[in-house]
């Protein structure tokens, strides 16, 4: 996200706040400190940095600390805009990287495919409350496209029955406990109609790209490897503009430009919706 070819840390004061979140103990705060503030470095230049002035920060702490810089170089650069809102999954390395996280109901919904009752009553118990999970899904997706007040508020007291109403069955009235525990990043749709309730088309995406790895058995070469991402990156954004990637190929082999950059048609597209990314 922060479109370098390598990592760039600063160390400021949203560095901090982020180390407070990640639970890196005050005594490592004022040792960092000590080090240049509001300084850019490189990946290099800050390893060196933590090797040299803090070589007793132990493995889980001096990760914090990097995650913690990069997002606060990323927020603090203005080459890029800065995406503000973020739709993933839950896994823990997207937290706190923009302001706004969202997350996927496909990928929560996963979550309560796993569950293999054994006992015919919480069979059924399950598949009725999947019936309803699907249910509540669908009136998302009605208010994505109609959203209104009202409805929003009847929409959150749903969340709350559907999520928070125990069945008896053990394991899915803890799987529904987790669910709740994320009402904020589940239900920010209320908020931003404007953003999608899944990241499916990101997960194709990279899906692509592991089946491409499959068929051929990855690179050789460094240079093969940067080819494979240019034209796999080149494919999947043609294909996310409505453009036929063969006919910009051929637009750009045979020199004719009628087709415009990518970036510009990006630009352009980003300029009439809302700011983030899944």
């Amino acid at each position: 996200m922060q479109n370098t070819q390598e990592l760039e840390y600063v160390l400021g004061e949203l560095t901090y706040e982020l180390l407070i979140s990640f639970n890196v103990p005050t005594k490592w705060h004022n040792q960092i400190k000590l080090l240049p503030q509001d300084t850019v470095f490189t990946q290099s230049e800050f390893n060196l940095l933590l090797d040299t002035y803090l070589s007793k920060l132990g493995v889980e702490h001096r990760t914090r600390v990097l995650e913690a810089a990069a997002i606060a170089f990323y927020h603090q650069q203005s080459e890029i805009p800065v995406v503000e809102f973020l739709v993933c999954d839950d896994a823990p390395q997207f937290k706190l990287i923009t302001d706004n996280l969202a997350l996927c109901w496909v990928h929560e919904a996963r979550h309560y495919k796993k569950l293999s009752p054994f006992v015919g009553f919480y069979q059924q118990t399950l598949d009725k409350f999947l019936g309803k999970f699907w249910d509540y899904y669908r009136e998302l997706v009605a208010y994505r496209d109609s959203p209104n007040p009202d409805t929003k508020q009847e929409l959150k007291s749903k969340f709350w029955k559907l999520f928070g109403t125990e069945t008896g069955y053990k394991q899915l009235d803890e799987r529904k406990k987790l669910t709740a525990a994320k009402e904020s990043e589940l239900l920010l749709v209320l908020s931003h109609p404007e953003l999608p309730l899944h990241n499916n088309p990101a997960e194709l995406a990279a899906r692509t790209m592991v089946q491409r790895r499959k068929i051929s058995y990855a690179t050789q070469t460094n240079e093969g490897t940067k080819a494979w991402d240019i034209f796999m990156s080149l494919v999947t954004t043609t294909r996310k503009l409505g453009i036929s990637f063969f006919e910009y190929i051929r637009d750009r082999i045979s020199l004719s430009c009628k087709i415009p950059e990518l970036d510009t048609i990006i630009r352009e597209k980003f300029s009439q919706s809302s700011n983030f990314i899944i």
